[in-house]
């Protein structure tokens, strides 16, 4: 539900085209390297390979895409990782102002 209701305010932004999305972090990896998008966009909590080691991986791979967290669980610690990882901007999903 999330995914796609992410979709449609990325999509609805004048310019904006979302060009894939996946459903886990792995197939996540593999679309950014066919798809090259100019943005990405992870959630912390996903199967197969969680938010942080997509990033880490999409860091190495695709370095000069911007990527960003989306997530309920932001703390300063999270912060820290997401940092080291190559995370751009994290997102509450909790905090409408910022979505």
């Amino acid at each position: 539900m999330i995914r796609k209701i992410l979709r449609q305010a990325l999509g609805g932004e004048t310019g904006w085209e979302v060009c894939g999305e996946a459903a886990n972090g792995r197939e996540g990896v593999e679309k950014a390297q066919v798809l090259k998008p100019d943005l990405i966009v992870l959630d912390l909590s996903m199967p197969v390979m969680n938010g942080l080691d997509a990033a880490r991986e999409l860091t190495r791979l695709l370095p000069d895409v911007p990527l960003v967290m989306f997530t309920n669980f932001e703390t300063a610690h999270l912060r820290r990782q997401a940092l080291s990882v190559g995370i751009k901007a994290i997102v509450s999903k909790t905090d409408r102002s910022e979505c």
